[in-house]
């Protein structure tokens, strides 16, 4: 059984782990029974049906953080944390139903009442954390676990001391199809024929919304960007009008080494094998695959994300020299001082590259392979 979502954060991880476990079980001649427990709104709730995979949904509350104590006493935390029971008593019924030889929690609000309800019901529980610092679901969850698998190392520190012992570190699960892009594919698949690849190239993404703070510092430091590399701007598809018609500032000359798009989905392998340096988020997933394919980031961190999440994973690795973290306000200036050296500097490249790599596990998916299935044999 695997628990967890809301986001993308905690649902690929999730659903990587679901397909290596398929994929090992199947080279053994066996096959794996899964059921997935969500929320009816989450992003769960359209991947884990649509990958085949049964769901179930169960009550959960979000709890809304504050640094006020006296604003956490909300009319709408204390609704939501009303749920939580319900949440656990459905979730120990859909336990108890199917039975299952091992639970994986992903974190998000609805791992909790699951993870409470594989206590109840003495089924093994394996915890996975995406970011540096354990995440509130699975800080409630923690002493409840067989096994707690982390992303990194700079994770076991700030474990409770009581619960260390059961944590391993696996890295944070990245899609097999992430690794094995080409970057001559980009160019044929997206008709970049006007990039000069002489020149470094730049991925731009906010997220498969876009950002709008990237896109903005983006696009007031574009002429400046395209006189040093080939860029890719994925903006978000609600945003693609507006930086079009910005598009046009650029001299004709270095308007071919533009490729703005609303959306990359399919291609984004190749993409990421064509790109030299990264502009991006900061969230687990980004992390994980820009540092198992060993590639230089300049990272804006969301600043609402929860607990300040991207901030630290930003800084994490900003402080191992295999990214530049730029925190607080971002202005175009400050985008031109931290993409500069890197364009221009083929060695720093490589070397921020090599750190990147140095992080990266590439194998996550496989290691958490093993700790399910070691939880699950007792």
């Amino acid at each position: 059984m695997v628990t967890g979502g809301g986001t993308g954060g905690h649902t690929y991880p999730a659903l990587t782990a679901i397909r290596a476990l398929q994929d090992r079980l199947a080279a053994e001649g066996r096959q794996l029974d899964a059921l997935w427990i969500g929320t009816p709104d989450g992003l769960e709730a359209r991947v884990a049906p649509a990958e085949g995979i049964a769901f179930s949904t169960v009550a959960t509350g979000k709890i809304r953080r504050s640094s006020n104590p006296l604003k956490m006493v909300s009319p709408a935390n204390v609704r939501d944390m009303a749920r939580v029971p319900l949440g656990v008593a459905q979730a120990r019924k859909v336990v108890a139903d199917f039975r299952p030889d091992v639970v994986l929690a992903t974190g998000g609000y609805v791992a909790v009442p699951a993870g409470l309800a594989a206590r109840m019901c003495r089924r093994p529980l394996v915890l996975h954390e995406q970011t540096v610092r354990l995440g509130l679901a699975n800080r409630k969850l923690a002493s409840s676990a067989t096994r707690i698998a982390v992303s990194s190392e700079s994770s076991l520190p700030l474990l409770p001391e009581s619960v260390r012992g059961a944590a391993v570190v696996t890295g944070n699960p990245v899609r097999l199809a992430v690794l094995t892009g080409h970057a001559d594919k980009a160019v044929a698949t997206l008709g970049l024929h006007g990039f000069d690849r002489r020149l470094p190239t730049v991925y731009v993404t906010g997220g498969a919304q876009g950002s709008q703070q990237i896109n903005d510092v983006v696009r007031d430091s574009l002429t400046w960007l395209l006189e040093r590399a080939n860029v890719v701007h994925q903006c978000g598809p609600a945003n693609v009008e507006g930086l079009r018609q910005h598009a046009t500032g650029p001299p004709p000359e270095l308007a071919g080494r533009y490729y703005l798009a609303g959306f990359v989905g399919p291609e984004l392998p190749d993409v990421l094998a064509l790109a030299d340096v990264v502009v991006s988020r900061s969230g687990a997933g980004t992390l994980a695959e820009l540092t198992a394919l060993g590639k230089p980031a300049v990272f804006i961190p969301l600043a609402t994300s929860a607990g300040n999440e991207q901030s630290h994973n930003a800084r994490h690795l900003e402080e191992a020299g295999a990214a530049v973290a730029l925190l607080g306000d971002v202005s175009a200036d400050r985008l031109k001082d931290a993409t500069g050296p890197l364009l221009t500097d083929p060695v720093r490249r490589v070397a921020m590259a090599e750190r990147a790599r140095a992080h990266g596990r590439p194998d996550a998916a496989d290691r958490l392979v093993d700790v399910i299935l070691s939880a699950a044999s007792g």
